[in-house]
C-alpha cells in the first residue's frame, strides 16, 4: 500500500476571548472566517463554564462532537435524550433538519469542553436528528510501546470508532509518553487538524505546543498517508487528531445554524420561530445523587 507521508500547512494558535454570559472563560481554536481552508470542519471552541452554560438553543445543518475535558457534562435535546457525560466521554449530535439541546455544568459545577462543528453537505443538511453517547470507557484503544490511540471515528488499523457520522470523518485522542513517536495513519483524501491540548509535540517535523493547531491539506495521491506526532518535554503530550475529506460546497453561518446559502439560513430562522423544531423541552435538572 502506497502511504505518503504528511506535511504541514500551517499552525495556529488559539484565541483567548474570556468570560462571557455563557462562560467563565472560553478560547476559540477554529473559527469559521475562512471555511475553504478548515472544509469539512467549521468552529472548535473551548470552554470552562459553571452556571448559566449553554441553555436551550437550537442548531441546523451540522454535527457538533463535544469531548468533556473536565468535569461532568449534563445534557438534554428536544428528541428526549439526557444524562450526564464525565472526564473523556464524547457527545456526537447530528443536528440535521432541526434539534434543540442544553449543555450544562452538572451542579452547576466547573466543567471544560472542546466544541467541534463538523459540516455536512446539501443533501444531508436536513437528515433527521441523531445524539450518540460515545463513552471513554467503551471506545476502542490502540496502546503501544509508550503511545495510545483513543479511537472515537473512522478506522486505524483494524480498529474503528463507535461514531455514526453523516459525513466520513476520523477521530482519535492520541497520548504520547515522553520521547514517544508515533506515525498516525489517515485516509490520504482528508484535511487532518491535531490539537495539542497538553504538552509539547513535533508533528510533522514542527514544534507544536499545548493550544496549538497544526493543519495538514489531503494528500490525493495516496489512498493513506500518515502523519508523524512525537512528544517532545518531560510530560505525556495528548492531542485531538481529526480529518474528513473537504466537502467543496458554499457555507453560510447564521449563529447556530450551517447552511449553503444565506436564503436558507433565514428560512431555519422561519422554521425555528415557526416551532418546526419542535418546543423548547420543559425539562428538569438531572438530580443530585
Amino acid at each position: 500500500m502506497n502511504t505518503r507521508q504528511r506535511i504541514l500547512a500551517r499552525i495556529e494558535s488559539k484565541t483567548h476571548l474570556g468570560p462571557d454570559a455563557q462562560v467563565d472563560d472560553r478560547y476559540v481554536v477554529m473559527s469559521p472566517a475562512r471555511p475553504e481552508l478548515t472544509d469539512p470542519f467549521l468552529v472548535l471552541s473551548e470552554d470552562w463554564f459553571s452556571s448559566p452554560g449553554f441553555e436551550w438553543h437550537p442548531h441546523r445543518g451540522v454535527e457538533t462532537v463535544t469531548l468533556v475535558v473536565d468535569g461532568v457534562l449534563e445534557h438534554g435535546d428536544s428528541a428526549g435524550n439526557s444524562g450526564a457525560l464525565a472526564t473523556g466521554d464524547v457527545q456526537w449530535m447530528t443536528a440535521g433538519h432541526g434539534i434543540i439541546h442544553r449543555e450544562l455544568a452538572f451542579r452547576d459545577e466547573r466543567a471544560h469542553t472542546l466544541q467541534l462543528w463538523v459540516n455536512l453537505p446539501a443533501d444531508r443538511k436536513l437528515t433527521g436528528p441523531r445524539y450518540q453517547d460515545l463513552l471513554a470507557g467503551q471506545r476502542p484503544v490502540i496502546e503501544r510501546d509508550g503511545t495510545r490511540i483513543d479511537v472515537i471515528s473512522g478506522r486505524v488499523g483494524e480498529l474503528s470508532g463507535p461514531a455514526v457520522n453523516e459525513w466520513p470523518i476520523s477521530g482519535a485522542i492520541l497520548t504520547l509518553e515522553p520521547g514517544r513517536r508515533l506515525d498516525h495513519l489517515l485516509p490520504g483524501r482528508d484535511r487532518a487538524f491535531l490539537y495539542v491540548l497538553s504538552g509539547r509535540a513535533s508533528i510533522a517535523g514542527h514544534a507544536v505546543e499545548a493550544g496549538q493547531i497544526a493543519w495538514s491539506d489531503p494528500v490525493p495521491q495516496a489512498l493513506v498517508s500518515s502523519i508523524a506526532v512525537e512528544a517532545r518535554g518531560e510530560i505525556p503530550v495528548v492531542v485531538m487528531a481529526y480529518s474528513g475529506e473537504p466537502i467543496g460546497e458554499p457555507v453560510a453561518v447564521g449563529g447556530p445554524f450551517v447552511m449553503n446559502t444565506q436564503d436558507e439560513i433565514a428560512q431555519a430562522f422561519r422554521d425555528f420561530h415557526r416551532g418546526d423544531f419542535g418546543d423548547v423541552p420543559r425539562q428538569a435538572r438531572l438530580q443530585y445523587r
